[in-house]
């Protein structure tokens, strides 16, 4: 049976309306898995699932382990880190040695833009990508996605404003791509020298100046700051940076209406968001790493040809994987 979403996921441009829709709707019901005193079902029991992570990312890894073993397939990690790929093996090469071993899906980060697409099309398993390079980071953006669903009980017609990196941010990308096909309207905020050329040409609205930003918006999503782009010149200091584009408590007590506050993570307190905003009453960032292993359990359930409606039945009952 061929899965509902194609045989890969390495972002969201791509993907219909209604295929992120059907992600979303798919991890509601896996979300009650997280809540049980046996977090396990048998939906992907016998599959085995590799992690291959060129870059380190211990919360999105951690992530996508949760969410595989939740759903009682078997896992391995790979990092790039000490493997042959340090003495020149190419990734194909590397996917290939793998899925001689008889896997069924690879989950890749990787820092060149575009390494999840080649990969998928170069072996027959399926592909996520955990973000590559400045393209995309598709989860990520699909629990952005259900974390303002849950919040405001819809996601057309909000505005929702990604502040700070977006010239360097896959997590911008697969936002915006995710939100505007959802029927959002999308703003962009921060400094020109991290701003792409010609931003607006996606369709969305840029503020030059956060205070703006925080007027038009129902929903700010905080992006990290990465602290080398400092020493690169992008940005004068990261006092500057914070006097000029943090999302501060007084910023958001002169904000027409309340706001809901994302955060992609790991934050940078007291650089792009004042802690008393990450930890207040307008924060939902611990919302996004809980829907965080619902939407990967999802989207993993849907790659390997599980159905949608069946989603509920695939949970199976309490401790069922270890009856």
């Amino acid at each position: 049976m061929t899965a509902v979403l194609g045989k890969d996921l390495v972002g969201l441009e791509y993907l219909s309306p209604d295929q992120i829709r059907l992600i979303l709707d798919t991890a509601e019901p896996f979300k009650e898995v997280s809540e049980r005193p046996i977090k396990k079902v048998p939906a992907l029991r016998g599959k085995t699932i590799v992690n291959l992570f060129f870059e380190a990312s211990t919360r999105t890894r951690i992530s996508f382990e949760f969410a595989e073993k939740r759903l009682s397939a078997d896992t391995v990690n790979v990092a790039a880190s000490g493997s042959a790929v340090q003495k020149g093996e190419t990734l194909v090469d590397t996917a290939k040695n793998l899925e001689a071993m008889r896997i069924d899906m690879v989950v890749i980060r990787h820092p060149s833009s575009g390494a999840a697409q080649f990969l998928g099309d170069r072996i027959r398993s399926n592909v996520v990508s955990a973000g590559d390079g400045k393209h995309e980071h598709p989860t990520q953006a699909l629990l952005d996605l259900l974390t303002i669903r849950d919040t405001h009980g819809r996601i057309a017609g909000l505005k929702v404003c990604l502040v700070g990196d977006i010239l360097h941010s896959r997590v911008a990308r697969s936002n915006i791509w995710g939100l505007l096909k959802l029927g959002a309207e999308v703003g962009v905020c921060g400094p020109a020298t991290l701003m792409p050329r010609g931003i607006e040409e996606l369709g969305v609205c840029r503020f030059r100046r956060i205070e703006e930003a925080i007027e038009w918006a129902d929903v700010l999503n905080v992006l990290r700051l990465q602290l080398e782009r400092m020493e690169r010149g992008f940005i004068p200091s990261l006092r500057e940076y914070y006097r000029v584009f943090g999302v501060t408590q007084e910023r958001l007590e002169r904000a027409p209406r309340q706001l809901t506050i994302m955060h992609p993570g790991p934050m940078n307190r007291g650089v792009e968001i004042d802690s008393r905003v990450a930890d207040g009453s307008h924060s939902v960032i611990l919302a996004q790493v809980t829907n965080g292993v619902a939407v990967r359990m999802a989207a993993l359930y849907l790659l390997a040809g599980g159905r949608p409606e069946l989603a509920d039945a695939a949970k199976g009952p309490a401790g069922g994987a270890n009856e």
